[in-house]
C-alpha cells in the first residue's frame, strides 16, 4: 500500500508501518525537486581492523556503472459517474459519462544489472501497478523495461532491456557478512544518480515487519549506510564489489534516512531471481508450519530451557511437516546443518528451496534433540512447479489462488488478476489488479486451461463475450463483461 506526502512537486516516501519506510521516490508532472537534509556525519573511523584504512574506491568504482536509475510511469484516469460496465457493454457510453484526463505519476528507484544481456534486479515496490518503466545507465543510455516478474513477498523485482555487453556486479555471499563489516549503498537518492555512501552491517536477519503480503520473508541486513528515497532497488556491496543485498527500507519517522537502513540479503534474491527468470513466479517452499520467536516471558510461560529457535505454535494439515513428523511445541534449531536463532532465520533458510526439495530439520522436543527429513511441498500442498497464468489475449496475467486466500476469501476455486496490461481487454473493461475471477460465463475456473476453453467456445457462438464474476480485494463481490469482438 502507497501513502504519498506531497511536498512541492515531490511525493515522498511509502509508508508500510510505524517508523519504516520504503522509498521509492515519487513525483508529478514534469518538474523536479530535489530535497537536500543535512546529515550527521558517521561516528565511527573506516579502519580495517589490522591498522590500515578501508580503500572503498575500487568497490564504489565497480557499483556505480552496475547500478541504473529505474524511472516509471503510472497512468490514472477519473470518471464522473459510476462505472457499470454490463451497462456499457450493451448500451455503449452514456452522454452523462465523462472520463476526466489522465494523470501521470512518476516513480524513480534504482536497480542492479545482474548479466550483461539486461537482466535487472530491483524492488517490487518500484514497479508495482507501473503502466511503462525505463532504465538509464550510468552512461546516461536509456532503455525500456519488460517486467519479467515480481515477489511481494520478498519486494523484489526482475526486469529486461534489450540490450548486450552491460557492465554486472558479481553476486556475493551474503551469509558471509559479519556484524561490523563495511559495505556501501550505491543508488539514485532524490534522483541524485551513482551516489555512494558507506556504513557497517549493524544486524542480519533483521524482521522489521514491512511487507504485508500473505507469505512475506523478511530477514534483512542492517546497515547505518545513508539511504534516501530514490535508493529502493539499490546496491548494497561489501569493500570487495560484490553485491550482498538489494537496498529497501529505511527505518524513519520523517520518510528520510535517519541513522538506519534495511536490505534484501542475496541469499534471498538470487533465488527469487533465478525463480522468476525460469517460471515468471517464485517457486515459494513450505514448511508447512507456524512459527514463532521465543523471549524470556514466553520461555517461562511454556517451561522452555531455550531461548533460540523458532517455536512451532501449529502445524497444517497434510503438510510437509506433519508427514515428517514434526509437532506443535517443537523447537526448530537447524535447517540442512545451518543454526536458526530466530523465525526470521528460520524463513530464510526455507526460502532458498524449491517445492520437492528434501531438507534435514533438528529440533528439539522435551529437551531432546531430534532429527527429520522433511520434503518440502507448494502453496497447493503438493510438490509441482507453479507455472504463471498468462492470458496474453485478455491483456491480463492470471495467477493461482494459493490455499490461504482460498480460505481467506471462502473460496473453492479462483484465478488472482496480478497485472493487467494498458490497452488490453481486462484494462478496458475496467478490471483491476488483485480482483479474483471466481466464475466466467457461470462456469468455474481455476488454471489457465478453463480460461481457454471458455474462450475457445466463443467462436462458435455469435455474441463473444466473457461475463466475469469475482471479488475485490477488500472482499466486494463485483461483475464484468469482457468484449471479446
Amino acid at each position: 500500500m502507497k501513502h504519498l506526502k506531497t511536498i512541492g512537486t515531490v511525493l515522498a516516501v511509502t509508508a508500510l508501518s510505524a517508523g519504516v519506510s520504503c522509498f521509492c521516490y515519487k513525483q508529478f508532472g514534469p518538474q523536479e525537486t530535489i530535497i537536500v537534509e543535512k546529515q550527521t556525519p558517521a561516528q565511527h573511523a573506516s579502519f580495517n581492523g589490522k591498522g590500515g584504512m578501508v580503500d572503498f574506491t575500487e568497490a564504489a568504482e565497480i557499483s556505480v556503472n552496475a547500478v541504473v536509475h529505474v524511472m516509471t510511469v503510472i497512468e490514472t484516469k477519473q470518471t464522473s459517474y459510476n462505472y457499470d460496465p454490463f451497462l456499457e457493454f450493451f448500451f455503449g457510453e452514456r452522454g452523462n459519462q465523462r472520463q476526466q484526463p489522465r494523470q501521470h505519476q512518476m516513480g524513480s528507484g534504482s536497480g542492479v544489472i545482474l548479466s550483461q544481456d539486461g537482466y535487472i534486479v530491483t524492488n517490487n515496490h518500484v514497479v508495482d501497478g507501473s503502466d511503462n518503466v525505463t532504465v538509464v545507465l550510468n552512461d546516461k543510455r536509456e532503455f525500456k523495461a519488460t517486467i519479467v516478474g515480481t515477489d511481494p513477498n520478498t519486494d523484489l523485482a526482475l526486469l529486461k532491456i534489450d540490450a548486450k555487453d552491460l557492465p554486472t556486479l558479481t553476486v556475493g555471499n551474503s551469509d558471509d557478512l559479519k556484524v561490523g563489516e563495511w559495505v556501501l549503498a550505491v543508488g539514485n537518492p532524490f534522483n541524485l544518480t551513482s551516489t555512494v555512501t558507506a556504513g557497517i552491517v549493524s544486524a542480519k536477519a533483521r524482521n522489521i515487519n514491512i511487507l504485508t503480503s500473505d507469505m512475506k520473508i523478511e530477514s534483512f541486513i542492517q546497515t547505518d549506510a545513508a539511504v534516501n528515497p530514490g535508493n529502493s532497488g539499490g546496491a548494497l556491496v561489501n569493500t570487495r564489489g560484490e553485491l550482498v543485498g538489494i537496498n529497501a527500507a529505511i527505518a524513519s519517522q520523517t520518510g528520510s534516512y535517519s541513522g538506519y537502513s534495511f536490505a534484501i540479503p542475496t541469499s534471498i534474491m538470487s533465488k527469487v531471481v533465478a525463480d522468476l527468470k525460469e517460471f515468471g513466479t517464485v517457486q515459494r517452499a513450505l514448511l508447512g508450519v507456524q512459527i514463532q520467536d521465543i523471549n524470556a516471558e514466553f520461555a517461562k510461560e511454556k517451561g522452555l530451557d531455550v531461548l533460540e529457535g523458532a517455536y512451532v505454535a501449529a502445524v497444517s494439515e497434510n503438510s510437509a511437516a506433519e508427514e515428517a513428523g514434526i509437532k506443535k511445541g517443537d523447537i526448530i534449531t537447524h535447517i540442512n546443518g545451518n543454526k536458526v536463532k530466530s523465525v526470521s532465520e528460520t524463513q530464510d533458510q526455507i526460502s532458498r528451496f524449491r517445492p520437492g526439495d528434501k531438507v534435514e530439520v533438528i529440533f528439539l522436543r522435551d529437551n531432546k534433540s531430534k532429527k527429520a527429513t522433511v520434503t518440502l511441498k507448494n502453496v497447493n500442498g503438493d510438490t509441482e512447479m507453479i507455472k504463471q497464468v498468462s492470458a496474453n489475449e485478455l491483456g491480463a496475467t492470471l495467477t493461482p489462488l494459493s490455499k490461504q486466500k482460498l480460505q481467506q476469501y471462502g473460496l473453492n476455486n479462483g484465478l488472482e488478476v496480478s497485472k493487467v496490461m494498458r490497452g488490453g481487454k481486462f484494462n478496458r473493461a475496467g478490471i483491476p489488479n488483485g480482483y479474483i475471477i471466481v466464475k466466467i460465463n457461470n462456469l468455474d475456473v481455476n488454471s489457465q486451461a478453463d480460461v481457454d476453453r471458455i474462450v475457445s467456445k466463443l467462436s462458435q457462438q455469435e455474441e463473444k463475450a466473457l461475463f466475469i464474476s469475482g471479488i475485490l480485494p477488500n472482499g466486494k463481490v463485483v461483475y464484468y463483461a469482457v468484449d471479446m469482438n
